[in-house]
């Protein structure tokens, strides 16, 4: 095992742990934010499991990000949609 597998593994479970904390505040307080980034980071946490479990060459990881951005996106429109403007 290298020093880059367990860094990898060492980051997945940070990201792991980050979305348990999320969804602990989200099952007190039901805020959707919370629950958003929740996912995004358990989205990050996959994307880098996989990076690190996989033999995928460096030219060919370009679809593995797209679970990175998926997770970005995600949390932006979280935050727009929780300050969005209400007119009334």
């Amino acid at each position: 095992m290298t020093l880059y597998d367990f860094l990898s593994g060492a980051v997945a479970f940070g990201f792991a742990a980050c979305a348990l904390f999320f969804l602990r505040f989200w099952k007190r307080t039901r805020e959707q934010l919370f629950l958003a980034f929740a996912v995004a980071f358990l989205l990050l946490g996959i994307g880098q499991t996989i990076l690190a479990l996989a033999s995928i060459p460096t030219e060919e990881r370009g679809s593995i990000y797209l679970i990175r951005l998926t997770a970005f996106l995600l949390i932006l429109f979280a935050v727009g949609w929780k300050n969005r403007k209400v007119s009334a």
